[in-house]
């Protein structure tokens, strides 16, 4: 692995962090020419990270043997340029599995995805994360949604653990996160890092900064990622007229689209990847595919996107 700590190299992202769809071909398994081909354009776009096989890579669908596979294709692809970081969840037993072949298929990090079902005590969700992270020597960042919301105590906890470097948020409450962040910086001196993990995270982005944090995810990387660049180099620059020309023309409108389906932050992105020329394949049961409207709709909205980021003078 690079010697910079993943720490270090995920801190100050130079690029959006990219999430990955998993490839699937005709008949239905892992098609890993293509996921390369998805990654290595990811990474010649300018993704400062890649989170292979996580929500929106379909980790919930995947065997532990594709798993291992794809996460071996994008170590491969990125060579070292960027981090590769993989996903891991179900319960403990199964999460430390993951880890493990994440661990053996040369992957830099983990991203530690809610236990399956229950909901757990704040005690158990902190035996859950301690033994993961200690199961392997990759650095583990967690992920807070759906069944596993954290007490800001907990977080603080988990950031005194060994091997756990980050938390990532998937739940959106402000309040809660400016508690989790005060409580951090005052019992646990260091760099821990914060993540926005909500889908389209680009849409609250500009709240997630005004509480110090920066790092967020970017699904719409996967199909447009001159826009999602576009979008990052405003956060960055500070230039708030860029960001909210993007945020009114494109991400409000592509969440609202979003919101027409189930599943729609995995499927949807899939079948923009498709439409910017890149088959790979439908999303596996229980999701199902977007109505074919929405899916004009996108093709659309992407059109709109692009003109809005050659207003701002970026190139598309």
């Amino acid at each position: 692995m690079p010697s910079a700590p993943l720490a270090e190299r995920l801190s100050i992202p130079s690029g959006p962090l990219f999430f990955p769809v998993t490839a699937f071909g005709p008949d239905g398994s892992p098609d890993l020419g293509v996921y390369r081909e998805h990654v290595r354009r990811g990474v010649e776009a300018g993704a400062a990270a890649v989170f292979a096989c996580c929500g929106t890579g379909e980790f919930h669908a995947l065997t532990p043997e594709e798993f291992q596979d794809c996460v071996r294709a994008a170590v491969e692809e990125t060579a070292g340029r960027v981090p590769v970081v993989a996903g891991a969840g179900y319960g403990t037993a199964l999460a430390v599995r993951y880890a493990r072949l994440a661990r053996e298929a040369g992957a830099d990090g983990l991203l530690a995805m809610p236990p399956y079902l229950v909901v757990a005590g704040q005690d158990g969700l902190l035996r859950h994360y301690r033994e993961l992270a200690a199961a392997t020597d990759l650095p583990v960042v967690v992920y807070q949604r759906d069944n596993a919301v954290f007490e800001p105590r907990t977080v603080a906890e988990l950031a005194r653990t060994d091997g756990i470097i980050g938390f990532k948020d998937g739940v959106g409450d402000l309040d809660l996160m400016q508690r989790i962040v005060s409580a951090v910086r005052t019992e646990v001196p260091g760099g821990f890092l914060y993540f926005n993990g909500l889908p389209t995270a680009e849409q609250t982005q500009l709240a997630y900064r005004g509480i110090g944090i920066t790092l967020y995810s970017s699904a719409v990387f996967c199909f447009a990622p001159e826009i999602a660049l576009a979008f990052h180099r405003a956060l960055r620059d500070g230039d708030d007229t860029i960001a909210a020309r993007l945020l009114d023309g494109f991400y409000r409108p592509f969440v609202e689209l979003r919101a027409q389906g189930r599943g729609y932050a995995v499927s949807l992105v899939k079948a923009g990847v498709r439409l910017r020329g890149l088959d790979v394949g439908e999303v596996r049961p229980p999701l199902e595919e977007p109505a074919e409207e929405h899916v004009k709709q996108l093709a659309q909205l992407i059109e709109r996107g692009y003109a809005l980021t050659e207003e701002a003078g970026d190139p598309a």
